[in-house]
């Protein structure tokens, strides 16, 4: 059986619009929706009768999380979204007036912003490009000034460009410079290891390719530095003794936990779990040729259209990103029309952006292309 068939119960998303949209927020897998349906009706009839059922739950998780990014155990913290992860790193870490963060000029405004909220300790922010030619090269050469941190994207959101992460987290380690890596566009969509790439810091939010709802999300520290990592948010749930509120002395948890100051959210956590328990299942390997495939299945039917494509190197370095335009036509405006179409798409990067999953049918993808074709005329 094919993947397609095989998994086609669990993305009724494919029948009932053309969506092409996980770089932005994912439709759930049916099992995630039971998954949160049979945890609500729980909680309706029984309370919090079974919640070391649920810290099992959560705890199982945190194992499919390590899982797909190949990290260590408790290495792993559960966070709000991948701006939470990434101000941990900014207000945990001992600037220095003069201290340096290199950062691409592609990144998303969450791994700008909280780098330039530090100018007012005196550390100074680097944009850097990344031709095409060479992505990396001016990275390399930033990285030769031994600044104290680069934070990149493992993949640039509006163009799709996939970073060579294992070349950068090389030239990191050789500077003595942290690698922060905003995982959001790869992980769920790509095999990714942040012991391979050498990363000190990663993190993503569970919406896009992991399949899951907004406002939880995984924060990873290499244990080996945790400890550099000041603490900015306290609670009972991030001590090491946790459970024990009888006690007044106390210290933060040995693990990641200590990044998770207070309750859990056990609702996201329950659909989160069931996603990425299908991630699994399926296989990294296989979601992530599934997804390349359907890239480039997209970018050929774009092709004979007209098309023009943002990324000239999806091939050599794929990712689930597609952004096209087309020469004369307001982009803006054939997205626009496009919602309303029911193809489900986004407006970056100077022109139109497709995302499909491992689960994207053949037929979503060209009802998509047909759609753009007969628009067109419209424009």
């Amino acid at each position: 059986m094919n993947t397609e068939a095989r998994w086609d119960d669990e993305f009724p998303v494919n029948h009932e619009c053309l969506y092409l949209n996980h770089a932005a927020v994912a439709p759930w897998p049916e099992r995630a929706r039971v998954a949160v349906s049979e945890f609500a009706a729980e909680n309706t009839a029984l309370g919090a009768s079974r919640y070391p059922q649920w810290s099992s739950m959560e705890a199982g998780l945190k194992r499919n999380l390590e899982a797909l990014i190949d990290a260590p155990k408790g290495s792993v913290a559960l966070v709000k979204n991948t701006s939470e992860a990434l101000s941990f790193v900014a207000a945990g870490l001992d600037w220095q007036p003069g201290d340096v963060v290199v950062i691409s000029d592609q990144e998303f405004p969450s791994n700008r912003i909280v780098w330039e909220a530090l100018a007012h300790k005196g550390v100074q922010v680097v944009e850097v490009a990344l031709p095409w030619d060479d992505p990396e090269s001016l990275l390399l050469e930033a990285l030769a000034q031994k600044p104290r941190l680069l934070s990149i994207s493992a993949v640039q959101y509006a163009t799709g460009l996939t970073l060579d992460l294992v070349r950068l987290g090389e030239a990191c380690r050789a500077a003595g410079t942290l690698f922060c890596v905003d995982a959001i566009q790869a992980v769920g969509a790509l095999p990714f290891s942040v012991q391979a790439i050498q990363a000190d810091f990663a993190m993503a939010d569970g919406h896009k390719w992991l399949l899951g709802p907004e406002g939880l999300g995984f924060f990873y520290v290499r244990p080996q530095i945790m400890d550099q990592l000041s603490l900015s948010e306290f609670g009972w749930h991030m001590v090491e003794d946790m459970g024990n509120y009888d006690r007044k002395d106390w210290q933060p948890a040995a693990d990641a936990r200590r990044f998770e100051c207070g309750s859990p959210n056990m609702l996201a956590a329950t659909a989160l779990k069931a996603s990425t328990d299908l991630l699994l299942e399926v296989g990294m390997d296989q979601v992530a040729t599934r997804v390349v495939t359907n890239v480039l299945y997209l970018k050929e039917l774009l092709d004979d259209k007209g098309a023009t494509f943002i990324n000239p190197l999806l091939h050599q370095r794929p990712s689930g990103i597609l952004t096209f335009h087309f020469m004369g036509k307001d982009s803006t405006q054939l997205y626009k029309l496009l919602m309303q179409a029911g193809v489900i798409c986004a407006n970056r990067g100077g022109g139109i952006r497709f995302s499909p999953h491992f689960h994207t049918t053949q037929e979503v993808m060209e009802d998509a292309v047909d759609a753009v074709e007969c628009l067109l005329e419209a424009l």
